[in-house]
């Protein structure tokens, strides 16, 4: 019995150290052999890259759970990059997206923890043998020990100390104005009535720039192109700054000018229109008997009656006399050219 105890413990040893070499495991102790039971390691399990932040409390061998239910095991830690590296393999019915979150939580008071995994709002893709999931998608939630500490720091000197004097000073302010304090809390009663009675403008409104920006972003291409096409424009701009900037410093001085114009000639200017003030008043006196005389522009300087008495339709009653003799013509039509009648004989003298 003795002997057969003595070869029973390095038989033990050995079969364990042919577990760990035949499982491609680096031996780190009996915490790195998968223990009996532990999920994740049947057959068509997967195995997930986990980078942390930090590793905490967790140990290989510790569940990794979906939903409080467990679904596998860590089966090593390492680092990398000064992060941790956590390898977990995963029972084959379990089904995660690709951008998959991972959280340490603790499971029990007494600090045993273990890996959170769960979905994101917006899944996309699936989970497979080797995926990893990057440190902006790992984290771990607050501990035991960070509860305590955090709630004794609020007990021990923190806000919860200043509390009695933030309600002493809060009375202070409002003892003797409770009217003040009732008027302004009815005032935000009708401001919030007035809120929930424009409820629906306010939706509508809202919706009115939901599609006002949904029109936008289909003329996202038009837009792109109007911007493009400004850039020559203000580049142009840029090179005829310098005559702008002539022409409205020019534009300054004609403006100077005008105004010294209109100084000096506006009291002419008052006088003159006062001065038409009577011209204007007699034309207003005038009244009907101006605009029956308009008509005698038309035929001045004769009568109407008698343009109409003397033309009748296509003719018109007309004597005339003409001098055609030389003298005449020389004397009238042909004054002033070679033609003309010589000069009388002592004209000059």
């Amino acid at each position: 019995m003795n002997a057969a105890r003595r070869y029973r413990l390095p038989a033990l040893l050995c079969g364990i150290m042919l577990c760990a070499m035949a499982s491609g495991c680096q031996w780190s102790g009996l915490n790195s052999l998968p223990l009996p039971g532990t999920k994740g390691h049947g057959p068509g399990s997967y195995r997930v890259i986990i980078q942390m932040p930090d590793a905490t409390t967790i140990t290989p061998n510790s569940p990794v759970l979906v939903h409080d239910v467990e679904v596998g095991s860590i089966t090593s830690i390492t680092t990398e990059d000064w992060h941790a590296r956590v390898t977990v393999t995963l029972d084959r019915g379990t089904v995660l997206p690709a951008n998959a979150t991972a959280q340490i939580g603790q499971t029990s008071l007494l600090g045993a923890t273990h890996i959170e995994l769960d979905s994101p709002p917006d899944p996309q893709g699936r989970l497979g043998d080797g995926s990893v999931i990057p440190l902006r998608r790992a984290g771990d939630y607050p501990t035991t020990e960070q509860t305590l500490a955090a709630l004794a720091v609020v007990l021990d000197g923190g806000g919860l100390g200043n509390l009695q004097t933030i309600i002493t000073e809060t009375d202070k302010a409002i003892g003797g104005h409770q009217g003040s304090v009732n008027t302004v809390i009815d005032q935000l009663n009708t401001l919030l009535g007035q809120l929930d009675s424009q409820r629906a403008a306010i939706t509508a409104t809202l919706d009115n720039l939901n599609r006002f920006a949904a029109q936008l972003s289909d003329q996202n291409g038009t837009l792109g192109k109007a911007v493009a096409a400004i850039g020559p424009a203000l580049g142009v701009l840029a090179q005829q700054r310098q005559d702008l900037t002539d022409a409205f410093a020019a534009l300054t001085r004609f403006g100077d000018a005008g105004t010294t114009l209109i100084d000096r000639t506006q009291g002419d200017l008052r006088e003159t229109l006062a001065d038409l003030v009577p011209v204007l008043r007699k034309v207003s006196e005038t009244g009907d008997d101006l605009i029956a005389n308009l008509n005698q522009l038309a035929t001045f300087p004769f009568p109407p009656i008698l343009v109409c008495n003397g033309i009748r339709g296509d003719y018109m009653n007309l004597w005339a006399e003409a001098d055609l003799t030389l003298p005449s013509l020389q004397q009238g039509l042909l004054f002033g050219t070679p033609f003309a009648a010589p000069p009388a004989r002592g004209a000059g003298r």
